[in-house]
């Protein structure tokens, strides 16, 4: 399709917000466009490295990817800028509505769905997945392997290889899983799990009875029978003192909540610290299979240290936090010693439940699952060395699901190449991009069994509790929460703040976002909602009363108690603040970046920091006022600062408050387009004013992460398409997810 001067005359009619009577009058488009655009886009000038001044007259299929760029810039209002004569709101639509129909009319006829790469490696929440629905083995993925590398937002994108060092690391990994998964042998291991130095442990851990006081909850899968030794060691300060020690206090050691042992620890008199906690060992017998192990106090009624305030809710450490009680620092497993024979564990009826010892009864299946395709005779017969070259039968299976671990077809993604181009997926190759999109694991039967009615599959795997993993992996990652592991504010500023608040904050926004899917809700209540979900430590930070306990529960929420929406959450204006102050910039930056879709371009090189060269005593906004005199730093500011000022009314952790220093909070923002608002509520109804933006970003980032690559100006009309096809169900989150998977970039691939 040619762009001809009439379709653009047109278009730019729209944008000018001119009528078609109006247009006679002008004498081309190259007017318009010299009259309106030139000045910044044209051969000599191009600003942004952006020349349509040559492009014209151009056919349109050749200039795709700066008329999605034009898309972009009119849809989020960027351009023209302020202070230069600008389209009212029906000449930007009008604009935008001509040159999408135009753009996706020849996306229709000449589809582009892009290229993957052919082969790609699980990533580590991938790999742990897989071997959960594979062998019925639960590890921790990110103690044993190496985090995977960001890109566009995401961990999937560049996991292409497989460096030699990370090979020895699989084999090693999966050596330990096919022991877990047989359970055949019969040598001792040591596990140590360590609690996080700032978690509190004055208060009952989820998991643990009710009435009893900190500790840690360990699910684990004892792959044999045999008895297990059990080692606690306290938490010390510095000097290696125990600390909280102001008494007797008496430990337990639980399975499955019957108490194994308990203890009484006390203060030593001769400052021996070594003695408080050194008994602390037990051994008992453990039944093979899946148990709860548990180490807590019984509570010495209700401590309080003398202060002129109400307590702190954090106690972890013995200068600003001190502890009340003793805590737990680590338990150490061992066992089994002398092993009873193998447990009665989901792995072992997965694998051994029914069938004789054959190995290949046993072999298959899990061959199957683990390559995502149909195996043959060939697949096992490069197994079956594995097997008739060991000592036993199950200690062969073990070296045979080793070996499957480490193997190309179930460490690697694969899709195949094909002459031409574009092509669609085979429906082996759609049954991984589904799986390991809704589920970041691999296909199960269903996906596997013939032919693929991608709908049909979609819906059913988001009802499905393994859809989970869209909050864990995606949203995690999409909205920082990942972040909060290594955010710790300035204990001076921020004394209440702990690890038991740090993941009550994950747990508030991940349960929304849970509800969304689980409920297949509008995806425009993650901008507002009268909903929350809080305990009791998450509802003393906020100030909400009447909620206890440390049970999550959803909670409706009263008028003027600031909370609902992304934006009122303290994860996400936590992940967006600096150790001691909130950050308009950053946050400013997150919304138009994860919001909006339109993150401003990358700081240039030696841009002077704010803090430490502009006089700290001056009021933010006038810091950043001093900062945009720079003009290197102006471009980028006077979109990122406005925005980010409608947050101000929440400190560095996610608190409201009406005074800063003694001055009234300024909360006074703005977009691009000169639009002004105040707060966070002002900021909420500008972005559902025109929930487009805001679904077409959530599509972009679902699309990225579903894909594995970075987006393209060719996925644009795949997009809108997804956008419209939401529109019309009321923003439902099932039909951006049922867009997505029927689309062209998820379906086909490009040579």
């Amino acid at each position: 399709m040619n762009f001809t001067p009439v379709s653009f005359s047109v278009a730019v009619a729209a944008l000018l917000g001119l009528s078609c009577h109006s247009l006679q009058a002008v004498d081309s488009p190259r007017v318009l466009v010299e009259r309106y655009c030139l000045d910044c886009h044209d051969a000599d000038v191009k600003k942004g490295g952006l020349d349509l001044g040559s492009i014209l007259d151009d056919d349109l299929a050749a200039h795709t990817a700066v008329w999605e760029t034009v898309v972009r810039q009119l849809n989020t209002r960027q351009m023209p800028p302020v202070g230069k004569k600008r389209p009212n709101s029906e000449g930007y639509d009008g604009a935008v509505a001509e040159l999408t129909a135009s753009l996706d009319n020849l996306a229709e006829r000449h589809p582009h769905p892009g290229r993957t790469l052919t082969l790609r490696r699980l990533t580590r929440v991938e790999y742990q997945n897989a071997v959960r629905d594979l062998l019925a083995v639960d590890l921790d993925a990110s103690k044993l392997l190496p985090a995977d590398e960001a890109s566009h937002g995401f961990d999937n994108v560049t996991v292409g290889d497989l460096p030699p060092a990370l090979l020895d690391r699989y084999l090693t990994v999966a050596q330990k899983i096919a022991r877990l998964a047989v359970g055949a042998s019969t040598e001792p291991e040591i596990m140590a799990v360590r609690v996080r130095p700032d978690i509190t442990q004055e208060y009952q851990v989820p998991g643990l009875p009710l009435g009893t006081r900190g500790g840690v909850l360990i699910p684990r899968v004892f792959a044999q029978s045999g008895d297990y030794e059990v080692q606690v060691r306290l938490q010390r300060d510095r000097n290696e003192q125990v600390e909280g020690m102001n008494g007797n206090h008496e430990l337990q050691v639980l399975l499955d909540r019957e108490v194994m042992a308990q203890f009484t620890v006390r203060p030593a008199k001769d400052k021996n610290y070594e003695r408080i906690d050194a008994h602390l060992k037990t051994r008992f017998r453990v039944a093979g299979g899946h148990h709860d192990l548990g180490v807590t106090f019984l509570p010495n009624g209700s401590p309080v240290l003398e202060r002129l305030r109400q307590p702190y809710k954090s106690s972890y450490n013995l200068h600003r936090h001190p502890r009340l009680s003793p805590a737990v620092y680590q338990v150490t497993i061992t066992g089994p010693l002398s092993a009873q024979g193998a447990g009665d564990t989901p792995s072992r009826r997965l694998l051994f439940k029914g069938k004789a010892q054959d190995a290949k009864s046993v072999l298959m299946p899990v061959l199957q699952r683990a390559y995502r395709r149909p195996v043959t005779e060939e697949d096992f017969a490069r197994l079956e060395p594995f097997v008739t070259g060991a000592a036993s039968f199950e200690a062969g299976i073990e070296s045979a699901l080793a070996a499957i671990l480490v193997s190309r077809e179930f460490l690697f993604r694969a899709e195949q190449d094909q002459a031409r181009s574009p092509y669609q997926l085979s429906d082996l190759e759609l049954a991984s991009r589904l799986s390991f999109f809704l589920w970041s694991s691999i296909p199960d039967e269903a996906l596997l069994a013939g032919t693929l009615d991608v709908e049909t599959q979609t819906r059913r795997m988001l009802r499905d509790p393994r859809a989970k993993s869209l909050v864990t992996n995606f949203a995690d990652q999409w909205l920082y929460l990942r972040n909060l592991e290594s955010i710790t504010p300035d204990a001076r500023l921020f004394p209440d703040f702990d690890d038991n608040l740090r993941e009550a904050l994950r747990m508030e926004t991940s349960l929304l976002f849970e509800d969304i899917v689980k409920h297949d809700r509008s995806v425009l209540e993650l901008l507002r909602t009268d909903r929350t979900w809080l305990d009791e430590r998450l509802a003393a930070h906020y100030g909400i009363p009447h909620v206890y306990g440390s049970r999550f529960r959803e909670v409706k929420l009263e008028p003027g108690w600031q909370r609902g929406g992304l934006l009122r959450q303290g994860s996400v204006l936590t992940v967006t603040s600096y150790a001691t102050r909130t950050s308009p910039v950053i946050r400013g930056h997150w919304i138009l970046k994860n919001l909006l879709g339109s993150p401003p371009p990358p700081p240039p090189p030696n841009v002077p920091a704010l803090d430490g060269v502009i006089s700290e005593t001056l009021p933010i906004r006038e810091r950043l006022a001093k900062h945009r005199e720079n003009p290197a730093c102006a471009s980028c500011h006077a979109l990122m600062d406005p925005v980010g000022f409608a947050l101000e009314s929440y400190d560095a952790t996610g608190r409201w408050h009406d005074l800063v220093e003694g001055q009234p909070v300024d909360n006074k923002g703005g977009f691009a387009d000169g639009s002004e608002f105040s707060g966070v509520e002002g900021l909420e109804n500008v972005l559902l004013q025109r929930p487009e933006l805001f679904v077409g970003t959530l599509t972009e980032k679902l699309l990225t992460y579903a894909l594995g690559r970075g987006l393209e100006p060719d996925d644009a009309p795949a997009v809108r398409a997804i956008v419209r096809r939401a529109k019309a169900q009321d923003w439902r989150f099932s039909e951006i997810v049922g867009g997505i998977t029927s689309s062209v970039p998820f379906t086909m691939r490009s040579h």
